[in-house]
């Protein structure tokens, strides 16, 4: 039964209870119906918002932002704020902790990483309590509170085991150790708590007041629900911050002068991870109002399956490729 299901009396004590013992923790962020400057934002020149689309799109990342260091773009550095949902929060986070940087001069990028990678990150065949899980967030038509709470039920109620320890694996990898400190000031991960369906945002701040490693931050944002996670923050059981309808979460960055934001697709085309709509399009529309210019990239992939490991190497050189397209007009608009 879904908390929004259960007797009035019961609905309002659950109410109460997030509110008297969770409020205090700072993660949760409520996500705003109209254009409104982000507290978050407010005051910064540049921002850097990273969208999700599972291990296909996480290696078009590390693809894309080698093809821009090449180019002469750091763009995590020019950033002055990071967002980084699901694949974004492994990218983001591993750039602004400098790991990324550190691992495209260790490997060589186009042939052993793309074995080692998806190395780390397995998918098993589901079980049925991850078949259940699945198809809920498949089934999916909004991004209300209570289709999130829906989802994130199955996702609790979920055997995923086996996929746990890869993506603990892919978390160390990419975002250093797994108990390592949440070290930047930029970056901000996403996720979506399983029981109350609320946002939950991670910054330095939260992080430090709620123990969470930076690598958790970003495993949480990636957990996606009958695959992977969920994963706790301080007290929270989070699945993939993508699990609502602004995908990307570019309100956080609203009132910064000027954002580059990168995302799979524009939320509408297939492929997806869930069958939550995804209007990416009217979320940005949102941030220009309040007077934020953006660049909006679209990865476009074809319609492939986005957490096959087998899709690695493919999504590197794609990335690649799309930076060296892309530079140009990133250092007129960003440097």
């Amino acid at each position: 039964m879904a908390a929004s299901d259960a007797p009035p009396s019961l609905e309002r004590l659950s109410a109460e209870l997030d509110q008297s013992l969770f409020a205090a923790d700072g993660l949760a962020i409520p996500i705003p119906d109209q254009p409104k400057i982000s507290p978050l934002a407010k005051g910064l020149d540049r921002a850097l918002v990273l969208g999700g689309g599972g291990t296909y799109y996480l290696a078009w990342y590390c693809g894309f932002f080698h093809g821009l260091f090449d180019e002469g773009i750091d763009a995590p550095q020019l950033a002055d704020m990071i967002v980084g949902t699901s694949a974004g929060s492994y990218a983001g986070s591993s750039l602004a902790s400098g790991h990324f940087q550190r691992l495209r001069t260790e490997f060589e990028f186009f042939g052993h990483f793309p074995g080692l990678f998806a190395r780390l990150a397995p998918v098993s065949d589901p079980n049925v309590s991850q078949q259940r899980a699945q198809k809920i967030n498949a089934a999916a038509k909004d991004g209300s509170i209570a289709t999130r709470q829906a989802i994130g039920h199955a996702a609790l109620a979920s055997d995923n085991k086996v996929n746990g320890e890869g993506v603990e694996r892919l978390a160390a990898f990419l975002a250093g150790d797994s108990k390592s400190a949440w070290t930047s000031q930029k970056i901000h991960t996403t996720a979506v708590d399983c029981y109350t369906g609320e946002r939950v945002v991670v910054s330095k701040a939260s992080a430090d007041k709620n123990g969470i490693p930076l690598a958790h931050g970003a495993a949480a944002s990636c957990s996606l629900p009958g695959i992977i996670g969920p994963t706790l923050l301080g007290q929270r059981f989070c699945m993939d911050g993508g699990m609502c309808s602004n995908a990307a979460h570019v309100d956080l960055v609203a009132g910064v002068k000027r954002a580059l934001i990168i995302t799979l697709n524009d939320g509408l085309q297939p492929p997806f991870l869930t069958g939550i709509p995804h209007p990416i399009a009217q979320n940005i529309a949102q941030i220009e109002a309040v007077g934020t210019k953006t660049m909006w990239i679209k990865a476009d992939p074809p319609n492939v399956n986005l957490m096959d490991p087998k899709e690695v190497s493919a999504g590197l050189q794609a990335g690649y490729d799309r930076a060296k397209k892309e530079a140009p007009a990133i250092k007129e608009f960003w440097v």
